[in-house]
């Protein structure tokens, strides 16, 4: 079996079949850490598949003198917590619409999670809102509109003043800012 530090400097010098090994060596792993946040096959395979897709976008820069496997559970568990929150923002959208053609007030503010899913929420919103705190400047308000406010692309745009296309940068960018202090742990 070939060293996995050599299938990475193959895969970065365009070697396709050393991309296919790698993610043959991983997929499993990647698959069982992202099952447990959804119930719907078709989430997990494409929770799966574009946590690959940034892997090895991001594949130039990894470290070669560290793990490649947590590396890319850390990139599936910001993938899932990505996909699961735009998941939760439609359905609360659709919810909002469904508790405004109802004209029943009272049912939006009914929830459906367990004292100690709020207690592990708020231990994650705490971490979160640390690691944001210690994101360049360039990228913190935008993870703050986008990761705590949930908010969409163009409305962050529109309330900070900037492009479209800066947003998605900015926020491609606080992403990897984000998932490589996981890695390291640098906050705890």
């Amino acid at each position: 079996m070939e060293n996995e530090k050599d299938l990475i400097q193959r895969a970065i010098a365009g070697d396709q079949m050393a991309y296919r090994m790698l993610y043959q060596i991983h997929e499993r792993s990647v698959r069982g850490r992202v099952s447990g946040y959804f119930k719907w096959k078709a989430d997990i395979d494409d929770v799966v598949s574009e946590s690959f897709q940034k892997a090895f976008a991001a594949l130039s820069a990894f470290d070669l003198e560290r793990e490649f496997r947590p590396w890319l559970l850390t990139i599936a568990t910001r993938t899932a917590l990505d996909h699961l929150s735009s998941i939760q923002r439609e359905d609360h959208k659709k919810e909002g619409i469904l508790h405004k053609a109802s004209g029943d007030p009272e049912s939006a503010e009914l929830t459906d999670t367990t004292p100690e899913e709020e207690i592990i929420n708020d231990e994650v919103h705490q971490r979160l809102m640390q690691y944001i705190d210690e994101l360049p400047s360039l990228y913190k308000d935008v993870m703050i509109k986008y990761m705590i406010e949930e908010l969409e692309y163009e409305e962050i745009a529109q309330e900070l003043g900037l492009e479209l296309n800066t947003v998605r940068t900015r926020i491609r960018r606080g992403k990897q800012h984000l998932a490589q202090m996981m890695l390291r742990g640098e906050v705890e």
